[in-house]
């Protein structure tokens, strides 16, 4: 089976590194039309973009702030004046503090809410208004996560806008079912990204072997890896998924339910 992408622009948050980048490189090698990438660092973004350029996807990146309320009809607003239109939107930017019931402050949930769930949504209004307008249909992947359905204590806050955003993926593959527009999300285990990295290593001082005792703890031996979430969330963006939304899907090692 071979996904492609011609003629397709789409809009991905969280590229310049780990899963966003490798959904955006994915969609390059796929014959994407335009991507318009975003990130904070725009020495890395500028890099990033010219990369995937090189590989024929004509790419823009736009530096931004995705808690800043205004950002997301910015970046819409961007991508179809240089593209003319949105096919696919990929929400994969994310902040992953630290904030648990002892104690997060109201800081800790403004700040997660921001760009994990009120981000996301605005981009979904503005890319499903322009999907609607040209009566095309089109497809929109939500990077979630696995504690979406609960969470490690010190994840509280960052699990609640992970079920948000959850509720919201069925929600607006619901209500635009009829306009054809595919909306799913993936509930991503534990993954090994740069950023990742830093937290465990450094934030939470685990120190430099934390990633190899990580992947021995694991059914299969090794941590997720962006490669692997980027495939499924490719597949569910292409038209290789057919008709399918509403679908959230856990991609982990472990089964959830099941009597551990």
């Amino acid at each position: 089976m071979e996904v492609r992408f011609d003629g397709k622009v789409v809009l991905v948050t969280g590229a310049t590194q780990g899963i966003g980048r490798e959904i955006a490189e994915t969609l390059a090698r796929s014959g994407a039309a335009g991507l318009l990438i975003t990130g904070r660092d725009k020495n890395r973004g500028d890099a990033v973009a010219a990369e995937l350029a090189a590989l024929g996807a004509p790419t823009y990146f736009a530096a931004a702030d995705l808690g800043a309320p205004e950002v997301p009809a910015l970046l819409a607003r961007s991508c179809i004046e240089r593209f003319g239109h949105i096919d696919g939107l990929v929400n994969a930017a994310g902040l992953t503090d630290r904030a648990s019931f002892v104690d997060a402050s109201l800081d800790d949930w403004a700040s997660l809410f921001a760009v994990n769930a009120r981000a996301p949504f605005f981009l979904m209004q503005a890319a499903i208004a322009d999907m609607r307008k040209r009566g095309q249909g089109g497809a929109i992947v939500n990077i979630l996560s696995i504690n979406a359905h609960c969470g490690a204590p010190d994840l509280a806050v960052y699990s609640a806008t992970k079920g948000a955003l959850a509720t919201l993926t069925k929600n607006a593959a619901n209500a635009h079912r009829f306009d054809r527009i595919r909306v799913n999300g993936i509930n991503v285990g534990w993954t090994d990204t740069p950023a990742e990295r830093v937290m465990q290593a450094e934030t939470l001082g685990h120190g430099a072997g934390w990633l190899d005792a990580a992947n021995a703890a694991q059914p299969f031996g090794r941590l997720l890896s962006t490669s692997d979430v980027a495939n499924l969330a490719v597949f569910l963006l292409s038209d290789a998924a057919g008709p399918m939304t509403g679908a959230v899907i856990d991609q982990e090692q472990s089964v959830i339910g099941a009597n551990r």
